[in-house]
């Protein structure tokens, strides 16, 4: 199973009319999947990403590489939506194959994600920006 998790440190853009207040910002979270999410797999994404459901995390998931996703998947999703929820996060999926946004619209979970075509949008949609350093 490949996921690559990457804890980026951010600041926060606050745009008024005539200046831009930068305000500092908890990590934001990026996980990315490099593998179809199906019964086999699910359990053990859910294994390692739920670990980091901590309060306040701002999780962007990276699913660009993801074709396939079970209901299996889509289980373990609204797990970890729930678990980010309940401890007053966000999480952003990135990068949705056609067929999963599909399947994900027919079913009603899109009504529960934020999604964004790049990771750069899903950080402007967190209003975030990232510094030059990571850890």
């Amino acid at each position: 199973m490949k996921i690559k998790i990457e804890t980026l440190q951010v600041t926060l853009l606050e745009t008024a009319p005539e200046e831009i207040a930068v305000n500092e910002l908890p990590e934001v979270t990026v996980v990315e999947i490099a593998e179809d999410i199906d019964t086999n797999t699910a359990p053990l994404i859910q294994e390692q990403i739920l670990p980091l459901a901590q309060a306040g995390i701002r999780m962007i998931l990276e699913m660009t590489k993801v074709r396939y996703m079970s209901s299996a998947g889509l289980r373990m999703l609204l797990s970890l939506y729930r678990q980010i929820s309940a401890k007053g996060g966000q999480i952003i999926l990135v990068g949705l194959s056609e067929d999963i946004r599909d399947t994900m619209s027919i079913t009603g979970f899109l009504d529960f994600f934020k999604t964004s075509d790049t990771l750069e949008q899903a950080l402007e949609a967190l209003k975030v920006q990232v510094q030059v350093t990571r850890t």
